[in-house]
This record gives C-alpha cells, structure tokens and sequence, in this order.
C-alpha cells in the first residue's frame, strides 16, 4: 500500500507531520518523532517579540504573552526551559535538521512587517525544509477595518516569500469574514500552503489571585469538524497545498481530513498525551481500514469526498443545517 503524499512541493512517505511544539525542539525529541513513523516535523515557533527583545535588550516588555500560543517554545509545563534567543534557535535547528532525515519545518510567528522576517533567511540558512508562517493578530482598535487586518496577512507572507526560496505555508485562524477569498488572495500572494487551522489559547481569569492567566486545552475530536469543512471547499480551488490541523486524535480522523482534501494531517495533543509513539497507532489504523476497503493509496482516496466530488455540495454549507438541528432534540419525532 502506498501511503506517500506530496505537501509544500515535498515528498513524504505517509501524510502524518507532527505538527508545532516543543516536542520537535530537541534531538531526542525529533529522533522520537520520526522513528513513531511521523512524515515531517515542525519546530514550535519562534515569535517576532523574542526577535525584538533580542535585538533591543526588552525581554520581559516585549516578549508578554507569546507563551499563550500553542506553538510558543515555553507553552507547556514539565519541560525543559525552551525559551530560547533566536540565535539559539537556529542552532536547535541545525541540530534537529541533522539529526533525523524527514523534512524540517521552521516556525515563524509574526504580524508586522519589519527586520524580523530576515530570520525566515536565517532558518533557510540553517536548514529548514519549509517555513510555516504564522501570523496571529488581534484588532482591538475599532477604526481599523476587517480588509486592512486581512492585508497585514498578505504583507507579512509577501515579504518572508521575497526573502527564502524554501515553501512557505501560512498557518490560519479560522476567523476571516469570507474564509475562501481570503484563502484565494493568500494563494495568488504565493502560500506554498495553507495550514487550517491554528488553535489559539484563550487567556483565563485566576478567581483567587485576580490576574489573567493562559490556559492549557488540548484539542479534542470535535475541534476537526471546523478545518473538516473548509479543507473539503477548498479542496481543487486553490494551488497551495492544505494541511488539516486540529482534533486530529485517530486514524480515523486523519483519513476523513484525506478524504476532504488534505495532503498532509498535522497532530500534536494526541503526542502530548501519548507521546511520539501515537504516530505508529495512526498509520496503523489508516492502513488497516484502507485495506479493508481496497484502496491501494492515499493519493486514491485524497479529495474524494470533498465539495467537489461528493454528491451533494451544499452539505458543507448550509443545505444540512436544519436536518441536524431536527435529528438533535426530538426533531424527527
């Protein structure tokens, strides 16, 4: 059975990428990683604040909050202190990328334009396979309009684009008024990939020392039923490649986002619960279930039931929505 894919313009030998996080900071980390049989990896992000605060000696100023993003290197407890300078950055990078022969992900996390998306060369230099790009902004300032936020997202892309000849994918938040032109103007911006979608942390309320905390949740199955929909309507509309993250837990789950229209599936609370080791269950379950039904390949089954193919187009839509509402509540008695 062939369970090869091709994502960002690189061949993998299956679609599972261990997606983000400190797990994939580390040798050992990575080694692990690849050996569970995981196709490519990707460094947890480096953020443009610890960029600055490098340059401009304001760490604790600059650098407030990045540890509420799932990709941060700090996020999670009970591991090493990963908070490292961008220097040391890149030398984590140098020594995951020769340390293991799978495709090396950098991540760099930013939203203004500026000299911090030179470190997109920098990673190139240090052996990056591909960056993922992730640009998170929230727009508090009410005179600013919904386009001029979408155009940062462009710009951003545009400028790491010019500076690297490695694939650049855009990690993206599901919150954009309409998802496929936004998706469509990425596109024609150059995204070597769209990366649906980034799970960001929502901050807390500490009742007892009244302060604002970050707030560790790990995905669950239902968080897959939001990047389910939109790989599947985008699925044939867009040149870039599309990886499906978030709730991603079985193999089950990563066939029905193949099935969408995803070329690669990226998982990373199911590692931080199991460990690397989850991978092999994954790959595992996809190749029981696909031989049970006689499919020879991922490419066979890739895109088959997206909004293109399956019978019924407007069920991503909204076609389906009153039949679910009726099926749950005593509608159909």
């Amino acid at each position: 059975m062939e369970m090869k894919t091709r994502y960002l313009g690189l061949d993998l030998k299956n679609p599972i990428v261990s997606s983000a996080s400190p797990l994939n900071l580390t040798v050992d980390g990575a080694r692990r990683t690849e050996d569970a049989g995981a196709a490519a990896l990707v460094m947890p992000s480096l953020f443009e604040e610890q960029i600055q605060a490098d340059a401009n000696e304001l760490d604790h100023y600059l650098t407030h909050g990045t540890h509420s993003f799932a990709e941060a290197m700090d996020y999670f407890p009970d591991q090493e202190d990963y908070r490292l300078g961008p220097e040391s950055y890149l030398e984590a990078l140098r020594k995951v990328k020769e340390s293991v022969s799978i495709p090396v992900v950098a991540s760099l996390n930013g939203v203004s334009e500026g000299g911090w998306t030179r470190y997109a060369k920098h990673m190139e230099e240090a052996g990056a396979d591909a960056i993922e790009l992730n640009v998170y902004f929230i727009p508090t300032d009410p005179e600013l309009s919904g386009r001029e936020v979408e155009q940062i997202y462009v710009d951003v892309l545009a400028s790491v684009k010019q500076s690297v000849g490695i694939p650049v994918s855009i990690k993206l938040s599901p919150f954009f008024s309409n998802m496929a032109e936004m998706a469509h103007r990425l596109d024609a911006a150059g995204a070597d990939g769209l990366v649906l979608f980034n799970r960001f942390y929502q901050p807390d309320l500490d009742l007892d020392e009244l302060v604002v905390r970050p707030n560790i949740l790990l995905s669950t199955p239902h968080a897959m039923r939001l990047p389910l929909r939109w790989v599947a309507i985008l699925h044939g509309r867009v040149r870039a490649s599309l990886a499906a993250s978030s709730g991603i837990h079985t193999g089950l789950d990563a066939l029905k986002m193949l099935m969408a229209g995803a070329d690669a599936v990226m998982v990373a609370s199911l590692l931080f619960e199991r460990g690397p080791g989850a991978v092999a269950g994954l790959l595992g379950e996809m190749q029981a279930w696909m031989e049970e039904r006689e499919y020879e390949s991922v490419e066979q089954l890739k895109g088959s039931m997206s909004q293109k193919s399956v019978a019924e187009p407007a069920a991503y839509e909204r076609a389906l929505y009153l039949k679910a509402i009726q099926s749950f509540g005593g509608g159909n008695r």
